[in-house]
Order: C-alpha cells, then sequence, then structure tokens
C-alpha cells in the first residue's frame, strides 16, 4: 500500500465565532457544524482525493462518531479494513474558527489515547510494488502525534527496518522528544510553533524557519519541512535550504491546511516529483483546502490541484 496513515481519527465539533475567546470570556457563536476529521484521518482523505491508494490504521469509539469517521473515510476511497472499534467513545476536537479562518482547537482523545504496539504490528509495512514508468518511490508511512508516543515510535522503528519511508507531522508539539527518534524519520514537517516547541528557538519568519530547520536536520532527519503559513514554507537537507512562497488565497477556514499540505507532499514524494516540486504542490493542495469550511470536505481532487497550478504558474 503506497500511504499508509498512523494516527487519529475525531469528529470535529466546529463552532463559527466572531472572534477566537480569551481566558474566561463567553461568546454567542454564529454557527455551528460536526466534521469528520482528526490529523491523521485528515490525511488519509487528502492523499486519497489525490489519486494514491491509501490505508488508514488506528481506532474509533463503538458510538455513533465511530460509525460516521470509518464511513467518511470510506467515501474518498481510504482503506479502512485495519481501523479498530474500540468500546467506548471515539475521539472529538472542539474548535473554534474566526472570521478571518484562525482557529483553536482543543482534542479529547477518546479511543485514539488506547492505540499501542499492537496497532503498529498490523501496520502493512511492505514496499509497494507499482508501475516502475511512473512511480519509483517505496511506500510512506505518514504519522502524527495525536495517538500515544510509544506506538508513533515503534512504528517508526518498524518502518524503517522494513524500507518505508517515514513522514511525521510532530503535532501536537512536546519538548521531550528523545534524540534517537530524529533518525527514523525521513521527512519531518512542523508548523511554525511545533519548529518553536521542538527546538527551543523562536520561529517568526524564513530566517528563523531556516535555522529551526537545519538544527532539526542536525538531529538527524533527512528532510524538514518547516510550514509557515501565509509565509509558505522552509525546507532544510544536509545539502541545501530553500523557501517556496506560499500561494495567495481568500482563506475561509484554515483547520486542515497543514494535514492537506502533509497528504499532498506524501503523494508528491510516492509520484516520484523533487522535493522543491513536491512543496510546492503540497502548498497548492494547502491553498486549495483552506478556501473551503471543515476539514475532510475541504480536501481538493487532484484535477483541482492540477488547475489551480496551471492557473497559478502559468
Amino acid at each position: 500500500m503506497p500511504i499508509i496513515v498512523f494516527g487519529s481519527l475525531n469528529m470535529d465539533l466546529v463552532a463559527q465565532v466572531p472572534h477566537l475567546p480569551q481566558a474566561g470570556e463567553t461568546l454567542l457563536g454564529t454557527g455551528f457544524t460536526t466534521v469528520p476529521g482528526g490529523k491523521g484521518a485528515n490525511q488519509a482523505v487528502a492523499a486519497a482525493r489525490l489519486g494514491a491508494p491509501t490505508t488508514m490504521v488506528g481506532r474509533v469509539g463503538d458510538d455513533g462518531f465511530g460509525a460516521l469517521l470509518c464511513e467518511s473515510l470510506r467515501r474518498s476511497g481510504v482503506n479502512t479494513d485495519l481501523v479498530l472499534v474500540d468500546a467506548g467513545p471515539s475521539g472529538v476536537a472542539l474548535i473554534n474558527v474566526d472570521g478571518a479562518g484562525e482557529n483553536q482547537i482543543v482534542v479529547v482523545p477518546g479511543a485514539n489515547g488506547h492505540v499501542d504496539g499492537t496497532d503498529g504490528a498490523r501496520l502493512p509495512l511492505t514496499v509497494a510494488v507499482v508501475e516502475p514508468s511512473q512511480f519509483s518511490d517505496p511506500s510512506i508511512l505518514l504519522m502524527q502525534w495525536e495517538i500515544p508516543w510509544g506506538a508513533v515510535q515503534a512504528a517508526a522503528a518498524q518502518a524503517q527496518e522494513n524500507g518505508v519511508r517515514v513522514m511525521v507531522d510532530p503535532a501536537p508539539a512536546r519538548s521531550d522528544v528523545p534524540r534517537d527518534f530524529y533518525g527514523l524519520v525521513d521527512i519531518l514537517t512542523p508548523n511554525q510553533s511545533e519548529a518553536a516547541q521542538l527546538t527551543g528557538l523562536p520561529v517568526h519568519d524564513v530566517a528563523t524557519a531556516q535555522a529551526a530547520a537545519q538544527e532539526l536536520c542536525h538531529r538527524g532527519t533527512a528532510t524538514v519541512i518547516v510550514k509557515l503559513g501565509g509565509q509558505g514554507a522552509v525546507v532544510a537537507t544536509p545539502s541545501e535550504v530553500f523557501h517556496v512562497p506560499a500561494f495567495s488565497v481568500d482563506a475561509v477556514d484554515t483547520v486542515a491546511a497543514g494535514d492537506a499540505f502533509n497528504g499532498g507532499l506524501a503523494v508528491a514524494l510516492w509520484e516520484g516529483k523533487p522535493l522543491r516540486r513536491a512543496v510546492e504542490w503540497a502548498s497548492a493542495v494547502a491553498a486549495l483546502s483552506v478556501m473551503t469550511a471543515g476539514a475532510q470536505p475541504s480536501m481538493p481532487t487532484r484535477q483541482q490541484v492540477e488547475a489551480f497550478l496551471h492557473s497559478h504558474l502559468s
């Protein structure tokens, strides 16, 4: 299976608010929606809609949310055979979105918190046999940190042993990452705040993002991509550092922009696109996603991405 996503499935409970609330403040919202989400599931949907065979590995609860989460994945073409159903609640995310598309998110793990080494043992970590004329890269394992840390570490080590590329979206961020973990990761994709928390360095623009990305490379990760939202993305490898500007669009909802970027990047790299082109392609996927409300509903198709790039780069 070319794209394997090991991660979280959450039901997003989204409130539209006039502005993001401060501590102790009560707001009257202007709207409310219930949308399938979770960083893992979002990234799986993004990859599948772009045409890559994609399998989701994770857990949902035996409540109504769990059934809806799996159905949403299947509708987008994601294989859910390796999603287990636990007794108890599914994960949920409580999300506030303001008029500018900025957001606050609180995640309650539910079944995601029960993911462990037995889930990692079920990962289909074999190198994909595909048409060499079209796709040359092996499978990619895409993970995030909304599932227990031990499961992520074990899966990364297992993938490395099997020749599967490991891409990690370090969200939610943590500052206690063991140094040897970075050597298990081929591609690390923190956003601005996550890069700062991982490195202890200030990250607020392209120059500071470059310093943080290089520091993470020094720790053992082959490719580090710091996502800067409207400022684009900074990429660092042992041999080069470069900046890819963002596409200018009118944002409606930025909730899943990072997930769209990661799903798009995984597909682009699996297809063998050069790194700079892959990041540019992933940036187009993210740009399209912020133009539509909701997490999974905002993930674009390949045709939409290709049309967008044609109109913005020609």
